[in-house]
């Protein structure tokens, strides 16, 4: 019976309950070792009746070795693994170590323990219990926890147990912000009547009164307290009743209760209950805290290599610490590590060497190679290369924290300088790639300690300052790139260009607010970068034009600009291409060019491709852009849906939601005060990164939303300060929004500087985007019949684009000008035009404006219509669109990175909402 727990009992059972109505839960519960953590996982285990229940245990040794606790949880499920699509499968049996191919995307190995999790709960619920989950390898709770925040109505429920403060290596951070129940000790008489069903001998008063002080309601220390201290004479205790290895200090009141805290005082008490026994049962305790998969065969095989027999077992599971059966398990992981901690070096190294003789090297090559590593002292050229070994692949199951400390561990063992430091800047590599910036410096240090060549030397100098961009984002970064650079332009050319190109876009990200080395000193010193291959690589004609584009000007740079634009437009990445990654980079430039059908390839492209690879921790910034681009073509419906796909896998993932297109669909909406918010959230949090760009973009925005409310001055600032710095798109896109401010705030020699900048380039990209926003822009600084044959050339030209919002505005400011010229007539024509595509997108603030006009010409506006897809969310509309478009459940869940049963329920809703009955019929529904 589970003391004291009746509200935690019941918060499990409720949990337990809704899934077996079809709705998924999450539980993690927290607290300090041996308050209850496992005892309520037991519970639930008891409780879960009709369930099936699968388990796993982190345990502090595994956490070095990828997709562990994973493995344990995922292994009894594996017989429907061929339900799940088979990019899935693959991702999952690379990750397990099942089947070779590419390191999958870790967030696609997610999905497919979301899919197995699904199909196995589709007979009846699954309960999965994760005890210990701070010992977790960095991969498994990564996995798990993206599951944890994916899960809806597969009727599945996870539990993790987590100990608090839990250890600083480990990714158990990554379950913060789940639903969470923490555990407290338990109250005076609940602890009295556990104390005294524990001990049933006679208790003195002030024994018993101080065991319960210095237990402070830990259950564990309850049970554990009276009988881990040294035995005291009967006599020695107030009131001479005898108490069964109990202590003096108890009895006699005069310990320090803060000397140590509760786990640590539990963990003192095994100590000493293993310390008492024979040397061999010490021995045979160490051995088994060693091995951390509960092996029995694999215990004993080690333990006949040291000589110890299978009567060594007998004390310790009298003394109620071990427990062999077809599996080795301790009655609490706080035995386990106070064995192992109370051990001394020489005998660890015993024990892991035994270890190592017992496990297969052909079927286990990697725990072969850590035991062995653990057992060398001083240095070992042949583990060490084993290790290396083993972090190739750890690498190839994506295992990237794992792979990183087989790689530390093989640098410490390495006994030639040279090598070392080869290994060094290898594990610096696999570590910066793992997120752990402080550890991949440290390794970098040890790399430049040793000798190295000259393209290492300077392979070391390229990640310090890619650590530098992840840590920091400070001024210094593009100098560092640019010194990289060209350090590294007469030893690899290929990689000196992408390093110049990372300086450039590094100095672009940083914008107004750098510091250091800016975009123009950049680009000219990439003048001198290496000649490109033949043919050239996308990255090769981005960095020309990009260099282009900075030192001889806008003009010059847009043939070779489009050049590169299509040819990442037509380039299929291959597996071992990243390529990919300058997608978002040439989004911008197509923006810069107003090249809307490029930039709408583009985008979607790089959508496509991230979803293709599962790339889970690229497809927001992907989803994101292509978010904003549909923004201006006036899908807004569209661009929402997006966003809130983009907000659900960074809630998912663990990552912080993208502003960009968010504020964007805000200012184009006119909605005042989400914008205002937006803004100054943006605005912060890119101040703090030094990232300027990110400030003119959001200055951009405002200047939208205040040219859509008609608070000219308010929009004139904004994009003065947007204009102001020649970045890529925002210098670009905030012309034409000046324009407009500056005539309508009174103040046409501003607008006429802003058209002398816009005309050039305008005609230079020639597209009808560009020309129709030049076209545009003159309109409004012109008189008489050229400012009407400019408005009418602008109508033109943006009907022959995709962007519909400026097409609109196009209208609404002819129709403004109509009015004033007294040709109310002409002006109610172009108004309502205007005003139907403005309030049918949504783009309120701009409608409001339309409408304004329209009722000064006489003519009220019509009211938009309401359609039935109103009623339902971006997300579910967004399912909606997927179904109406034909995709099977799975098939939609599996772009959604949802389970097909939680697609189910979504549609439910969609229907209900809808008033419908059948995806035949939502097919027929036009959405918008």
């Amino acid at each position: 019976m589970l003391r004291g727990r009746r509200a935690e009992r019941e918060v499990v059972e409720r949990l337990l309950a809704r899934a077996r109505d079809g709705r998924s839960g999450v539980l993690v519960v927290r607290g300090e070792a041996g308050i209850g953590k496992t005892a309520l996982l037991e519970h639930a285990r008891d409780a879960a009746a009709g369930y099936r229940v699968e388990r796993a245990t982190g345990v502090e040794s595994e956490m070095e070795f990828a997709f562990a606790g994973l493995h344990q949880l995922c292994a009894p499920l594996l017989d429907r693994l061929g339900a799940l699509p088979e990019p899935q499968q693959a991702a999952l049996g690379v990750a397990l170590g099942r089947r070779a191919g590419d390191p999958p995307d870790r967030f696609l190995v997610g999905l497919a323990v979301l899919g197995l999790l699904a199909e196995a709960a589709e007979e009846r619920p699954l309960l999965c219990l994760v005890d210990d989950a701070q010992w977790l390898d960095a991969a498994s709770v990564q996995i798990l926890a993206f599951v944890a925040r994916r899960v809806e109505a597969e009727q599945v429920v996870l539990v993790f147990a987590l100990r608090d403060p839990g250890p600083d290596r480990g990714g158990a951070e990554l379950l913060a912000g789940l639903p969470e129940l923490r555990l407290n000790g338990l109250g005076e008489a609940d602890a009295r009547a556990l104390l005294a069903a524990a001990v049933r001998a006679p208790l003195d008063e002030r024994v018993r009164d101080r065991i319960i002080a210095e237990a402070r309601g830990n259950p564990l220390a309850l049970l554990e307290l009276p009988h881990g201290a040294e035995p005291a004479a009967p006599a020695e205790l107030a009131g001479g009743f005898a108490l069964p290895a109990a202590s003096a200090e108890l009895a006699g009141g005069f310990a320090l209760p803060d000397a140590l805290g509760v786990p640590r005082r539990v963990e003192e008490s095994f100590e000493r209950r293993s310390g008492s026994l024979p040397a061999d049962t010490q021995l045979l305790l160490l051995v088994a805290a060693a091995e951390p998969v509960g092996d029995a065969a694999l215990l004993w095989r080690a333990a006949e290599h040291l000589g110890i027999g299978t009567e060594a077992a007998l004390p310790a599971e009298a003394a109620g610490l071990l427990e062999i059966g077809t599996r080795v398990r301790f009655s609490h992981p706080l035995v386990r590590s106070a064995v192992y901690r109370a051990a001394g070096p020489w005998d660890r190294r015993r024990a892991h060497g035994a270890l190592a003789e017992a496990t297969d090297p052909h079927t286990d090559p990697d725990r072969r190679a850590w035991h062995r590593a653990q057992a060398v002292l001083g240095t070992d050229e042949t583990v060490a290369a084993e290790l290396e070994r083993s972090a190739g692949r750890a690498r190839s199951r994506g295992g990237l924290a794992a792979a990183a400390a087989f790689l530390e561990r093989a640098v410490a063992l390495t006994p030639e300088p040279a090598e070392r430091a080869r290994r060094a800047l290898a594990a610096a590599h696999a570590k910066h790639q793992a997120g752990t910036p402080d550890a991949a410096s440290e390794l970098l240090m040890v790399a430049e300690a040793g000798p190295l060549d000259a393209l290492r030397r300077a392979r070391v100098e390229l990640l310090r300052a890619q650590i530098a961009f992840v840590q920091t984002r400070g001024s210094d970064v593009p100098g560092m790139l640019l010194d990289a650079a060209k350090t590294l332009g007469p030893l690899d050319a290929a990689l000196a260009r992408e390093t110049y190109l990372d300086a450039m876009e590094a100095s672009i990200h940083a914008g107004p607010l750098g510091q250091g080395r800016g975009v123009l000193e950049v680009a000219d010193a990439a003048r001198d970068a290496p000649a490109p291959s033949t043919p050239p690589r996308p990255v090769d004609l981005l960095l020309d034009g990009l260099v282009t584009r900075f030192t001889q000007g806008y003009e010059a740079s847009v043939p070779g600009l489009r050049l590169a634009l299509e040819s990442l437009g037509g380039h299929e990445p291959r597996a071992d291409d990243d390529s990919r990654r300058w997608l978002w980079l040439a989004c911008h430039i197509a923006a810069m060019l107003w090249d809307d059908e490029a930039v709408y390839v583009l985008a979607g492209r790089h959508v496509r491709l991230a979803r293709q690879a599962g790339a889970l921790n690229t497809l927001p910034g992907a989803l994101n852009t292509l978010a904003a681009v549909l923004v201006p073509t006036g899908a807004f419906a569209h661009a929402a849906e997006l966003i809130a796909e983009e907000a659900a896998i960074t809630q998912a993932t663990g990552g912080a939601p993208l502003p960009n297109a968010r504020l964007m669909l805000a200012a184009w909406r006119g909605r005042r005060a989400e914008t205002s918010e937006l803004y100054a959230a943006a605005v912060q949090e890119a101040t703090g990164r030094g990232e300027g760009m990110a400030v003119t973009l959001a200055q951009y925005e405002l200047a939208v939303l205040h040219n859509g409310l008609g608070n000219y001055p308010a929009a004139l600032a904004a994009a003065a300060d947007a204009a102001g710095f020649d970045l890529l798109a925002h210098s670009s896109l905030a012309l034409p929004e000046l324009v407009e401010a500056a005539v309508r705030a009174g103040e046409p020699a501003r607008a006429a500087a802003a058209l002398e900048r816009l005309s050039p380039r305008a005609r230079a990209s020639g597209t009808p985007w560009a020309l129709g926003l030049e076209a545009r822009s003159r309109a409004l600084v012109s008189t008489g019949p050229a400012a009407e044959e400019l408005y009418r050339e602008a109508i033109e030209r943006l009907g022959d684009c995709r962007m519909v919002t400026h097409l609109a505005r196009a209208r609404l400011v002819y129709g403004e000008w109509l009015r004033r010229e007294g040709r109310r007539k002409d002006a109610r024509a172009q108004l309502r035009t205007a005003h139907e595509l403005l309030s049918g997108m949504g783009a309120e603030g701009f409608a409001e404006r339309a409408a304004r006009e329209l009722r000064a010409t006489g003519e009220q506006p019509r009211k938009r219509t309401v359609q039935p897809a109103d009623a339902l969310t971006a997300h579910e509309l967004l399912i909606a669109r997927l179904v109406a478009g034909g995709a099977t459940s799975k098939e939609a869940g599996a772009q959604l990175f949802l389970s097909p049963r939680t697609i189910d329920a979504h549609l439910r809703n969609i229907f209900r909402k809808l008033g419908l009955t059948s995806r035949r019929q939502l097919r027929n529904l036009r959405l918008p």
